[in-house]
């Protein structure tokens, strides 16, 4: 009888605890999608017009935040011989943090001619600090978050902390759209230092959990774990060309919106709202989908959802402007929602856990460098199409990739991912 009341006790003690740690991962998302809110999307695309950016050097920066995780690959190595991970994704995100949120500062610290330089070089020394702490941060959760609630965890994390970024989008933009610029992003930027703050301090809470190190102890063979996986690394090129597409007119949708369209921040907002609640509407709906199939199979359904949300603004052809916009915005929410899950399911899932940071380093790293190609890309296509018809710069380029994206997730996908 003793037995059963220890055991019972030691049950109830470690489903408390995992209850603490998955609260704790949880409520630190609240800042931190507060200060990534503001300082990403829409804002970042009307800070660097502010700041006097062309499109080619918006490109850039947009693009910039992917091709840094190839660093992860070495990354995915060094944290084999750390002690404590908890403490290093601290170190590494605080750095991340503040540094990003010091482009606030810019204006303050710099001549008006050096301000985009100034920008640029501290965002990507933020974007090389975060690519260190999001290889700490991917090791850690997926080893706080068990298994067997893995999918309804994340599914309900998503999408509360997904609302709270819609209400945060939609409060920034009514701010930008009242106050004059400076004034306006001024006031974004003193909600973002308040929010770094409290985000590093709810880190510090995270628990050290035990780390499972790779059964390879020399760079080169953990390295050619994941490259001998012809499954993952086919998938993995695969979705890394998918993205390289997409990327190529997304993140300059708010430039285009901004700068030929015309619209203000408050209708953006609105739009990347209705974009965020179909995203997390989409959440629950992959998430039993994917009770039932493989995530590769499910990453391959959302392919053509993607593809269909950029063809969307061929409409604008023939129709008003903001049905057709808000139809392109929510069909991407619902497909890319269904990827990101899926995406991060398949890195976490699909993997043996022993070598899973450096499975995950060679995902980020290649597809991150596709994708840093894709907006750059995009923003000196924009610079050279500046004097053709407007309708190619506002349309002609989503229909261009929209259908390539079509062909490609047809062609190739239907054998790589549906068939996996």
């Amino acid at each position: 009888m003793r037995d059963i009341f220890k055991l019972k006790f030691y049950t109830r003690r470690k489903t408390s605890l995992q209850r603490r740690n998955l609260a704790i991962a949880t409520w630190e998302g609240v800042p931190a999608v507060i200060f990534q809110t503001l300082l990403g999307g829409q804002f970042l695309t009307g800070y660097l017009l502010y700041l006097g950016a062309t499109s080619g050097q918006l490109g850039f920066v947009l693009a910039i935040t992917t091709f840094v995780n190839i660093a992860q690959i070495a990354v995915a190595f060094l944290i084999q011989r750390l002690t404590s991970r908890k403490w290093a994704l601290v170190l590494f995100v605080a750095l991340h943090r503040i540094l990003w949120a010091s482009t606030g500062l810019v204006p303050f610290l710099f001549p008006q001619p050096y301000w985009v330089s100034a920008f640029i070089g501290f965002y990507v020394a933020a974007f090389l600090f975060n690519t260190i702490g999001a290889m700490l941060w991917n090791s850690l959760i997926s080893d706080i978050v068990p298994a067997r609630v893995r999918g309804r965890y994340f599914g309900i994390r998503n999408t509360f902390l997904n609302a709270l970024g819609t209400l945060t989008m939609f409060i920034g933009g009514m701010i930008l759209d009242r106050f004059p610029e400076s004034q306006g992003f001024l006031y974004l930027y003193i909600i973002v230092w308040v929010c770094v703050i409290a985000n590093i301090i709810m880190f510090m809470f995270y628990p050290d959990v035990t780390f499972e190190r790779s059964v390879e102890s020399k760079f080169l063979p953990m390295l050619r774990k994941p490259l001998r996986d012809s499954s993952f690394i086919k998938a993995t090129l695969f979705l890394a060309s998918f993205l390289f597409l997409q990327n190529l007119v997304v993140p300059l949708y708010s430039y285009v919106m901004l700068e030929l369209l015309k619209i203000n921040y408050q209708t953006i907002s609105l739009l990347n709202v209705s974009q965020t609640l179909t995203m997390m509407g989409s959440f629950y709906i992959w998430g039993n989908l994917n009770a039932r199939y493989s995530n590769r199979r499910l990453l391959f359904w959302t392919l053509p959802i993607i593809a269909a949300s950029i063809l969307t603004w061929g409409m604008l052809s023939i129709s008003r402007e903001l049905p057709v916009l808000f139809a392109a915005h929510m069909l991407f929410g619902i497909g890319v929602g269904g990827f990101n899950q899926l995406a991060f399911n398949f890195m976490i899932g699909d993997t043996p856990k022993s070598e899973r940071p450096m499975y995950m380093a060679m995902y980020s790293a290649i597809t991150g460098v596709a994708a840093f190609f894709g907006p750059l890309l995009g923003g000196k296509v924009y610079e050279w199409i500046v004097d053709w018809p407007k309708w190619i710069q506002v349309f002609g380029m989503q229909l261009a990739v929209g259908t390539a994206m079509i062909v490609l997730a047809l062609v190739l996908g239907r054998r790589i991912l549906r068939d996996a």
